[in-house]
């Protein structure tokens, strides 16, 4: 029997987490901060993919970022094998093309992960990727479901189908984000997961799925990587050829008009860490009910978030369930509960 061909880390390190304003900015967004643990959330992801049944990961980002890109994932030692530099931000699907492309096309297996994703339970994780293989190596393209213990709106969701395997199933359907009554039927019903965008497939089957279902997209990739500028682990794509790839999920894209798409439902401690109010709900309180990250100083105060960078001091007297963030020139301060809200400011500021 021959041996089984590394697992291909494939990080998607493109987005620019506006919902953590004012830490995460498009200079430097929210994969590229510690905001869950000493280390940053890039550093977080790429070490859930080191060890022998993993290659060295390719990574996709934007040009902007690239030297803070590859200091970090030095800094775990997780260095690149490649290392994609997008000239313009086109979504999930081509972005997984690109890397598709530059781990050879061929049948090595790649696991994709955003960037930007907190999995508390790496071990359950994994596990989920060993039920997973078998499949993945007969050519079906596979989502990891997640455990929902929420009626969430805010992610899409996923039917789980029947059993095609220990603890994989088909996708019975893929589910927009749904209206709260909806969210919370499918949460009662016990047969629904979350989608949480981590996907593990051959290169060979995602590209092929892009050839029937987006052929365009596989076109624009091709020849945006066949006009590559390359220099060292660094790869830009043309851009030129880039632009004129069309904007789009690999959810739209491939997954919900693909045959043969299975579901592996696990629980893994999983957040994207979406918003302040996501990162107070997975950080250890002290016993005010506090998370507090930098020089911070809490008289009185119960159940805030506070975080300050280097330089900043923030002090709380007598106040509950707060949110304040200094960073920069900027100060941020809601009622905990709003924290979607900070989209409003985003949109305010560019007025």
């Amino acid at each position: 029997m021959s041996e089984p061909k590394p697992i291909i880390p494939v990080i998607l390190s493109g987005g620019s987490g506006t919902r953590l304003w004012p830490m995460s900015r498009p200079e430097k967004p929210k994969q590229l901060l510690s905001l869950t643990a000493e280390q940053t959330m890039l550093q977080l992801t790429a070490q859930r993919a080191l060890g022998a049944r993993f290659a060295n990961p390719i990574v996709v980002a934007n040009a902007f970022h690239a030297d803070l890109v590859e200091e970090q994932l030095a800094g775990v030692e997780a260095g690149a094998q490649a290392l994609i530099l997008e000239p313009t931000g086109r979504n999930t699907a081509p972005a997984i093309a690109l890397a598709a492309i530059a781990a050879g096309s061929g049948s090595e297996p790649m696991l994709v992960m955003p960037s930007d994703h907190v999995i508390a339970d790496v071990d359950s994780f994994h596990a989920a990727i060993s039920a997973a293989l078998p499949l993945v190596n007969e050519g079906w393209l596979i989502t990891f479901g997640i455990a929902p213990d929420a009626p969430e709106t805010g992610y899409g969701w996923i039917k789980v189908g029947e059993k095609l395997g220990e603890g994989v199933h088909r996708v019975a359907r893929f589910v927009e984000k749904p209206p709260r009554d909806k969210a919370e039927a499918m949460l009662a019903s016990g047969d629904h997961a979350w989608n949480g965008g981590i996907f593990l497939f051959r290169a060979d089957m995602y590209l092929g799925a892009l050839s029937v279902y987006a052929p365009e997209m596989l076109v624009a990739a091709q020849q945006s990587m066949d006009g590559a500028k390359r220099e060292g682990i660094r790869i830009w794509p043309d851009a030129q050829a880039f632009a004129a790839c069309p904007s789009d999920s690999i959810d739209y894209a491939v997954m919900e008009k693909a045959p043969r798409v299975a579901v592996v439902p696990v629980s893994m401690g999983w957040s994207d860490v979406g918003s302040w109010d996501a990162l107070h709900a997975i950080s250890d309180p002290d016993e005010g009910g506090n998370v507090v990250r930098g020089d911070v100083v809490v008289i009185d105060a119960t159940n805030c978030l506070v975080q300050s960078e280097p330089g900043k001091r923030v002090a709380l007297v007598g106040v509950k369930d707060l949110i304040v963030v200094a960073s920069g020139a900027d100060v941020l301060v809601l009622p905990r509960g709003r924290s979607q809200e900070v989209k409003k400011i985003i949109e305010a500021m560019k007025d």
